[in-house]
């Protein structure tokens, strides 16, 4: 199979009959599903926006990225080539990758990256998982241009859960920034400050009519008919903010999260994490006229470290809309959706709480009921000492730092999955990573004096097909924030979460163990704490870490390496002969 056209604008109103059937001319196999090869040439393209135009790193020319359409069952090929001078690799996030942990993409985690003018084929199959998910660049802060949708599609002959679309639409949120993003992060990282904002939101890589200086052709536009369903594919690819969501004068129905079932429920605003992906379903209503409604994303945040991208971008859905044209000044009369305040933390909780998984018979709710392995996770920032001869601009003179468990975890320049492959794991990383705090103290309560964290390169080790609860408590050392927490190689359910510190008399008590919700990212949140399990399934070392870069970078971020099991179909096969050298 050829590499698809362009993600945006004509994807968008394809026929339902082309969206969801790409594959009719291709050999099928309802069992084992079919492959489908890709090619991603990375390379460098000069894109405008807001009146200035930079030169990005894109995958063949396009910015958001092209998209990828499987179905469940499907073999997926991707031959990516690196045309640029930075070091590229790429994550399918959400993935499960089962036995096929070479192809996750963290770069120094699961491969060294690619380098200039050199290549790498991803290859894996998508098991047991259906629904919208998506691949970005994973070094660095490269992921703020390189990103894209991944569509899986039902096994061919089965359908969704819910009422079919009429159409689909991907919906991408992400950040814009007039400078280069890597730039941005090293003055970050050099100075020990937070970062320079970004300077707009964008819907689809749009803008919208918000921002000085935007264009008509910088406004995403939704053409929609009267009367029909829309599924709307949503994902968070902003790089440091989640977002609120909403259309004025409309509801959706939310059925899918992260790429699992949900039992479906409605709501006219959507939170929504980096990281996260969702699936909702758009009633447009029974109108006969031209007419336009306003959608908006803005910020949540309750950071108290550095400022953040405190504007909002808007888009237009349209009914009727027969091509007319569109201009700043012709939507000026719309009215805005009321989104809800930047430090919406009940709404939030809220939020996160109205979501089960669907639990049916065709889709069981497995979480475990016992578990081998407990950990509390302290998760939050901290500092680093100002190194000598040099002014810093973090808190107090020290450099901004982020830890779990106190430890900021460093990267090294060989790959942890390499290394512990081929029996060199001593000299890369050691496996005493902190099942719980070294030094306790009131989490959400006044923070200690001492914000320092360590430093490391540590994992936990986990034995094959074991049962694990991680409680991941938010902190309030220099400020509480909400951290959107990504494991690699695994879905978990999220089984409780709370306000204020974890009890662990009284709060296992609470937990639902009957339908969690199965996700790949869940937030931290501000104050509070939210409890995972996950069974130790799929052999390899994952990355699990903060999906706000900025938080990423600090080190908000550790691995698990989970152990082989016995039989060979529980083994990480050898790593395939392309696999970038460091």
């Amino acid at each position: 199979m050829g590499v698809p056209s362009s993600f945006l604008a004509p994807f968008f109103f394809l026929t339902c009959f082309i969206c969801l059937y790409p594959d009719l001319a291709i050999a099928k196999n309802a069992a084992t599903g079919i492959t489908r090869r890709y090619t991603f040439d990375i390379r460098l393209q000069n894109v405008t926006r807001l009146c200035q135009s930079k030169s990005i790193i894109t995958v063949n020319g396009k910015f958001p990225g092209p998209r990828i359409i499987a179905r469940e069952g499907d073999r997926l090929v991707i031959k990516v080539v690196n045309h640029v001078p930075n070091n590229i690799s790429i994550h399918w996030h959400g993935i499960r990758q089962l036995q096929s942990g070479w192809a996750d993409g963290p770069a120094y985690i699961t491969q060294c990256p690619i380098q200039t003018g050199q290549s790498y084929v991803y290859n894996f199959t998508i098991t047991g998982q259906r629904g919208t998910l998506w691949y970005h660049a994973h070094v660095s802060w490269i992921r703020a241009t390189l990103y894209g949708p991944i569509i899986i599609l039902p096994r061919r002959n089965t359908w969704y859960p819910f009422v079919k679309p009429y159409k689909e639409v991907p919906i991408i949120f992400g950040e814009w920034w007039k400078a280069d993003t890597e730039a941005v992060i090293n003055q970050a990282l050099q100075t020990g400050a937070g970062p320079n904002n970004s300077d707009a939101y964008t819907i689809n890589g749009l803008p919208g009519p918000l921002y000085n200086c935007s264009s008509p052709k910088e406004i995403f536009r939704l053409k929609v008919k009267p009367g029909k369903t829309y599924l709307l594919r949503l994902i968070n690819a902003a790089l440091n903010d989640e977002l609120f969501f909403k259309i004025t004068n409309h509801t959706f129905t939310i059925v899918d999260a992260d790429a699992s079932y949900v039992k479906p429920f409605e709501t006219d605003t959507i939170f929504i994490t980096p990281g996260q992906t969702s699936n909702v379903l758009l009633k447009t209503k029974n109108l006969t006229t031209n007419t336009r409604f306003l959608m908006a994303a803005r910020p949540y945040s309750t950071a108290a470290a550095g400022t953040f991208d405190n504007t909002t971008v808007a888009g237009v859905l349209e009914y009727n809309s027969n091509n007319m044209p569109i201009s700043n000044t012709s939507i000026k009369g719309l009215v805005m959706p009321s989104l809800p305040a930047i430090n919406a933390t009940s709404y939030v909780a809220n939020w996160t709480n109205k979501f089960r998984s669907l639990g049916n018979s065709q889709f069981p709710v497995k979480v475990p009921q016992t578990v081998e392995n407990n950990y509390f996770f302290a998760v939050g920032l901290g500092s680093d000492p100002c190194p000598k001869n040099q002014t810093c601009q973090g808190p107090n003179g020290t450099k901004f730092s982020a830890s779990i468990n106190n430890v900021s975890f460093t990267l090294p320049t060989t790959a942890l999955l390499q290394a512990r492959y081929f029996g060199k794991s001593d000299r890369v990383f050691s496996t005493n990573f902190p099942s719980f705090p070294l030094n306790k103290f009131n989490y959400t309560g006044t923070p200690p004096n001492n914000t320092m964290v360590s430093h490391g390169t540590k994992v936990i080790v986990l034995p094959y097909n074991t049962t694990v609860e991680v409680v991941m408590q938010s902190t309030s050392i220099l400020g509480s924030e909400n951290h959107p927490l990504h494991l690699h190689g695994f879905n978990f359910y999220v089984i409780g979460q709370g306000t204020g510190n974890f009890n662990s008399t009284s709060d296992p008590a609470k937990y639902n163990l009957v339908d969690p919700v199965e996700r790949n990212t869940v937030g931290v949140p501000a104050g509070g704490w939210v409890a995972i399990r996950f069974r130790a399934d799929n052999p390899g070392v994952w990355f699990m870490h903060c999906h706000i870069e900025i938080h990423l970078s600090w080190g908000l971020r550790m691995a698990w390496a989970v152990m082989d099991g016995k039989l060979p179909n529980q083994k990480l096969p050898p790593p395939p002969s392309d696999l970038p050298k460091c």
